[in-house]
This record gives C-alpha cells, sequence and structure tokens, in this order.
C-alpha cells in the first residue's frame, strides 16, 4: 500500500462511520414512526405525525378520539423504551467483550439476566403483587444486583480475578438462577405461567410514561460510563499488561465495569424483561463500521441496538396479528443465524 493510501484510509474510515451513523438515525425515524403507526390497530401515518407534533407542541391539527391517546399514551412510551433498552443493551455487550476479551460476553453470560429473570418470575408466581404496579420492577432489579453480587462474590473468593475467574463465576451463577426460575414456575401458580412465559422471553408491554425513565436511566448510566472511560476501555484492546503500563488499574477497571454493566442491565430487564443476543450481536456488528476505539464503537452500538430493537419489536406486533410475540423469539431466531455465520466465516 502506497503513503497516499494509507493517509486516505482514516478520512475514509471518517466518512463509511459518519454515513452509517446517518443511516443509522434515518433507521431509527423511519422505524419509530412504523412502531407507532403499526399494532393491532393501524394508524395512518398523516395521523401519527399529526398526532405527534400537536403533542410536542409543533402545531398540526389534534387527533381526536382514541387515536390520539394510542399514539401518545400507549405507543410512543413503547417507543422510546425500545430505543433505550436497544442502545443500553448493545453498549453493556461492547464493554464487557472488551474487559473480559471474550466475543461472546453479553448479560445472559454473566447470570445478570438470569438473577433478574428469577426476580420477576418469584413475584408473579409466589409472593404477589405487593408493591402494586411497581412491584415486578423492583424485584427484578433485585435479582440482577443479586446475582451481580455472587459472581462478585464467588471471583473474590478464588486466586486470581482475570477475565476467565468472571466468565467462569457468571455461568455457573446463570445456571443457578435458571435452574431457580424453573423451580418457581413448575412449583408456583401454574396460571401465571403464560406471564412468566411471556416475561422471561422479553417484551415492551409494560411500557408508559411512568416507567420509561427507567430504561432511560439503564441506557444513559452505561452510556455516560462508557464515555468518560473511553480511553480506559481503548488501553484494554492491547492487553493487560500494555494497559498496566499505561496507569490503567485493569482488575478495579473489570470489576468497576462488570457493577455499572450489572446496574445498567437490571434496569432495563426490570422493565422490558430477557431479551437476549442483543448484548451479543450488537458490538460485532458495529465495530467493522466504528472500528476497535470506544468512543465511535459505544457510539454506533447505541444507534444499532436501538434499530435492531426496534425493527424486533415490530416484527413481533405484526407477525401474528392480534397476538403478540415475545421479543426475544425475534432476537434469539436473528442471533442464532448471526453466531452460525461468523462460525462459518471463522471470526468467533
Amino acid at each position: 500500500m502506497s503513503p497516499d493510501e494509507c493517509d486516505a484510509l482514516p478520512g475514509l474510515r471518517h466518512k463509511t462511520f459518519a454515513l452509517a451513523m446517518m443511516l443509522g438515525a434515518a433507521a431509527i425515524a423511519a422505524l419509530a414512526l412504523l412502531s407507532i403507526a403499526y399494532g393491532s390497530t393501524l394508524i395512518p401515518l398523516t395521523d401519527v405525525v399529526a398526532a405527534l407534533g400537536h403533542a410536542i407542541g409543533l402545531g398540526g391539527h389534534d387527533v381526536s378520539g382514541p387515536v390520539g391517546k394510542i399514539v401518545v399514551d400507549l405507543r410512543l412510551p413503547r417507543t422510546i423504551l425500545a430505543i433505550c433498552v436497544g442502545a443500553g443493551l448493545g453498549i453493556v455487550g461492547a464493554l464487557l467483550q472488551t474487559v473480559t476479551r471474550n466475543d461472546l460476553a453479553d448479560p445472559f453470560l454473566f447470570g445478570l439476566s438470569s438473577g433478574a429473570a428469577a426476580g420477576a418470575v418469584s413475584v408473579i408466581t409466589v409472593f404477589g403483587d405487593s408493591f402494586g404496579i411497581w412491584t415486578l420492577p423492583v424485584a427484578a432489579f433485585t435479582g440482577g444486583i443479586l446475582a451481580a453480587g455472587v459472581v462478585l462474590l464467588l471471583v473474590a473468593r478464588v486466586r486470581g480475578q482475570g477475565p476467565e475467574r468472571l466468565i467462569l463465576a457468571g455461568l455457573a451463577v446463570s445456571f443457578m438462577f435458571t435452574a431457580l426460575t424453573n423451580y418457581l414456575v413448575f412449583a408456583g401458580d401454574q396460571r401465571a405461567a403464560h406471564s412468566v412465559l411471556f416475561w422471561t422471553m422479553g417484551g415492551l408491554g409494560l411500557a408508559r410514561w411512568d416507567n420509561v425513565w427507567l430504561g432511560a436511566l439503564g441506557a444513559g448510566t452505561i452510556l455516560a460510563y462508557a464515555l468518560w472511560n473511553h480511553r480506559r476501555l481503548d488501553a484494554f484492546l492491547a492487553g493487560e499488561n500494555a494497559a498496566e503500563s499505561l496507569g490503567v488499574p485493569v482488575a478495579r477497571m473489570r470489576t468497576m465495569t462488570f457493577l455499572v454493566a450489572a446496574f445498567s442491565t437490571a434496569v432495563l430487564v426490570s422493565v422490558a424483561g430477557v431479551i437476549g443476543f442483543v448484548g451479543l450481536m450488537i458490538p460485532h456488528l458495529s465495530q467493522p463500521l466504528s472500528g476497535p476505539l470506544h468512543l465511535r464503537l459505544v457510539a454506533s452500538c447505541a444507534v444499532f441496538g436501538a434499530v435492531l430493537l426496534l425493527a424486533s419489536d415490530l416484527l413481533a406486533r405484526t407477525l401474528l396479528p392480534p397476538q403478540e410475540l415475545p421479543i426475544g423469539i425475534i432476537t434469539s431466531s436473528v442471533g442464532a443465524f448471526f453466531v452460525v455465520t461468523m462460525l462459518v466465516r471463522n471470526r468467533l
């Protein structure tokens, strides 16, 4: 490669990244409109745009009757929550893959999703609705944080705190909480089995204006942490010894990243259920466009994670009308195809 071609590469990568981000933002806008328009009741896009414009004070006529309420009070919160959950899970996956140096790392691998699922299922099948509408989110959040605490406790009790220890502890905790969830389903109220099945496969049916802020909190926390520490995370790419020589406290950074990822995952799962494969796929799909450095990688993971979840939610609501499929069925199907494709191409 000639010197001129080498000089042109960074400019080409910058243009590719900028184009990808613009296309991603356009896809989010288009999918958001379609997500609001499509569902058990089809709403014309003109009415959707008019209702949204009137709601935010940009003019347009007021869409009267139930249509306006469906747009503003039901489907708009769901769309915003899908964007937050997709973006948050995408960033969580990228950070976990960096600090563990494992291309298959995601919240499932570390028991975070399993713990949250066990907490929610315990409420549905055993304890009941003790805190009103907040019972399920509180139980799921508690389960996720408890799983993270058990993982860190296991890691602290063994020699060495490398990434392989964290992964093995996470797998053990994941299996443990999955077994607990299955026991609760089997031993609990069988009439709640359908609710358990739907929740453990993920869904955005709980989205309301009074809990959308939880999705924003989960995504915002992991985004802020990643942007604040993007240079330290970049140092991990050169290896742990190189990162230590650059002044990065590797063990402490790994633990802190895991804790922040656990908090964000628990918050997101508490309002959307367990949605698999988003954190695994999105970093791999984003990296060819953004490069390995985390400032761009985090931004692209947020954008394309939101695109993936918006598209999955739209499919979940339109494939078998009037029934709504759990989003986890869609993301798991896409994720299985993605992993097989990566294996065939020898990239995993």
